[in-house]
């Protein structure tokens, strides 16, 4: 939570890096707004899809079950993926470069937790290591 509030921060009105009235600054306006809308689909579309299962820590939780449908038949991890995705269109709308280097930090973070969790996972559910090879972790297709 930290990260996400130094990107929110750091991105607030102050020395801008790029200037908005910039042709890069008119494509970081819409690139960060696409970036918040889709972050926040994905972070909609992950606690729905989860339901009982989801828990705020990276353990799964004993009552929980495998959940390898909807947003999650593409990706593994797409709350973060969606926050990922929202900071980098925060830092693009605001133009902060602060903003991005904490988004990178941000994203560095919630890769190394997801890989913790997925551990975790293999253990938990016999299905896993199966659906960790059929999806990718933040970006589908991709990553």
């Amino acid at each position: 939570m930290a990260l996400i509030g130094l990107v929110v921060v750091l991105g607030l009105p102050g020395p801008r890096t790029i200037p908005p009235e910039s042709a890069i600054g008119w494509i970081g306006f819409l690139v960060g707004v696409a970036g918040i809308i889709i972050g926040a689909w994905l972070l909609i579309r992950g606690v729905a899809d989860l339901g009982r299962s989801l828990s705020p820590m990276p353990r799964p939780r004993r009552d929980g079950r495998l959940i390898d449908t909807g947003i999650y038949a593409r990706l593994r991890h797409p709350i973060y993926a969606g926050m990922i995705v929202a900071a980098v269109g925060w830092s693009a709308f605001t133009g902060s470069l602060g903003a991005l280097v904490a988004t990178l930090l941000l994203a560095v973070f919630l890769d190394a937790k997801a890989r913790r969790e997925e551990a975790w996972l293999v253990e938990r559910y016999h299905g896993y290591a199966d659906y960790r090879r059929r999806s990718k972790r933040f970006l589908p297709g991709i990553y």
